[in-house]
C-alpha cells in the first residue's frame, strides 16, 4: 500500500494505491462525512483477488485540496477531480465505486465521461434523477432533511465538531468507525470543505442529472437505511439503459463499506469479473 499524489490544476489529492500493480484498476470514492479509510475492511478483498484499489481523498478531505467557496464544490468539480485519478493512475478507464456522495459522483462519471468506465458501482445513494424525482413523490424530502440544514453559514460545522460521533452512532455507524471518522476531522473549519458539497447544490442544473447511464452498474442498497428510502432505490433503474443489477442488503443500514464488507465485496467481484 502507498500514498500517490495526482494534481489537478492547482489541487493535490491523496490516493492510497493497494494490490498488484498490473491488476485492473478500481477507482474509491468515499462519502460524507468520511475518508478513503472508510473502504479500509474492502479494498484487501478486492486485492486478493487480483485488482488494483485507488481509494482517493476527495475534494475538501485532503490538505491540498481544500478550496474557498462553495462553488468550488459543484459535482462538475467533484467528477472532474475523480477523472484526472483515472486519467493519471488508471490508463483513462477503470472500473468505478462510490458510496453515498462518491456514489453521486459515480454516477456523475457514468452520465459525463462513459468511456472512462469499465463498470459502475454505486452503494447506498441511487442515481440522481432516482433521488431527485423520489423527493418530490416520497417520504425522501424527510429524510433529507439536512441538506437544508446544511445550507446555514458556520452552524453545521459546529454541530458535526461536537456531535460527530453520537450523530454518525444514531444513523447504523458503530463507535469503533464513527471515532475512527471524527479522528480525521481537526476542529469546526476541517469540515467546511465537505459541508460544501452540500452548499453547491443549489448551484447544479438539475436537467443534467437525467441522463441515463450506459454502462454495466451495480447499485447496492441496505434496507434499513436512514438517509435513502426504499422508493428511490427503486426508481434507480429507470435511469439506467445498460445493464443494471439491483442487490438489497437486508438488516444493513447505510454504511455498507464499512458494515457489510465482505457481502458488498462478494457482489462487487461478481459484478466486476461480468464485465472485465
Amino acid at each position: 500500500m502507498s500514498i500517490t499524489k495526482v494534481t489537478r490544476a492547482d489541487l493535490v489529492f491523496d490516493v492510497i494505491e493497494a494490490g498488484p500493480s498490473d491488476g485492473e484498476p478500481v477507482l474509491l470514492l468515499h462519502g460524507f462525512p468520511q475518508h478513503a479509510s472508510s473502504w479500509d475492511a474492502l479494498s484487501p478483498l478486492l486485492n486478493e483477488q487480483g485488482y488494483r484499489t485507488l481509494a482517493m481523498n476527495q475534494r475538501g478531505y485532503t490538505p491540498g485540496a481544500n478550496p474557498h467557496g462553495r462553488g468550488a464544490y459543484r459535482i462538475t468539480e467533484l467528477v472532474a477531480d475523480a477523472v484526472a485519478v483515472i486519467d493519471q493512475l488508471a490508463g483513462g478507464k477503470a472500473h468505478v465505486v462510490g458510496h453515498d456522495w462518491g456514489a453521486a459522483v459515480t454516477w456523475g462519471i457514468g452520465m459525463t465521461h462513459p468511456e472512462k468506465v469499465r463498470t459502475l458501482t454505486a452503494l447506498s445513494v441511487p442515481h440522481t434523477g432516482a433521488f431527485l424525482t423520489s423527493m418530490l413523490r416520497s417520504r425522501q424530502i424527510l429524510k433529507s432533511w439536512y441538506m437544508g440544514m446544511f445550507q446555514i453559514p458556520w452552524l453545521p460545522e459546529r454541530l458535526l465538531d461536537k456531535l460527530y460521533v453520537r450523530s454518525m452512532m444514531g444513523s447504523g455507524q458503530t463507535i469503533e468507525h464513527a471515532r475512527r471518522d471524527a479522528a480525521e476531522f481537526s476542529g469546526p473549519s476541517s469540515f467546511t470543505g465537505p459541508v460544501n458539497w452540500y452548499r453547491a447544490l443549489p448551484l447544479s442544473n438539475p436537467k443534467t442529472s437525467q441522463a441515463p447511464v450506459s454502462c454495466p452498474t451495480l447499485f447496492i442498497w441496505g434496507d434499513r437505511d436512514d438517509f435513502v428510502t426504499r422508493a428511490a432505490a427503486d426508481r434507480c433503474a429507470q435511469y439506467c439503459s445498460g445493464p443494471f443489477r439491483f442487490e438489497t442488503l437486508r438488516g444493513a443500514s447505510h454504511w455498507l463499506p464499512d458494515e457489510t464488507p465482505a457481502e458488498v465485496a462478494a457482489l462487487l467481484l461478481s459484478h466486476l469479473k461480468d464485465w472485465s
